[in-house]
């Protein structure tokens, strides 16, 4: 899993790419909150999962987790573009309940 993030017009993007699954997401859930920490004067989070090729229910967790980070720091947290797959699973599970898409 590889995380990437920048921050435009105060929006925090985190682009995420590669397997999320228990191997790989302790390392992403890191990356991502350091790159939540280094950005807290920004409006919101977008999660962008477009390059997501594989989401087990470990990467539910993976968001439920910086949906609460963000949460504490009163940021609104939006997911962007899961795959067909990643959707199917998203839905199933009521995430987007708490957390919506972007458009």
């Amino acid at each position: 899993m590889v995380v990437t993030g920048y921050v435009k017009d105060r929006i925090l993007y985190l682009n995420l790419s590669g397997e999320m699954d228990e191997c790989s997401s302790r390392e992403a859930r890191a990356r991502c909150d350091r790159l939540i920490d280094e950005n807290i004067n920004a409006q919101k989070i977008i999660i962008n999962l477009s390059d997501v090729a594989f989401m087990d229910s470990t990467g539910i967790g993976f968001l439920i987790g910086r949906y609460k980070k963000a949460a504490r720091l009163n940021l609104p947290l939006y997911i962007r573009q899961p795959n067909f797959a990643a959707d199917k699973i998203l839905n199933l599970s009521g995430i987007y309940s708490i957390i919506p898409k972007a458009e």
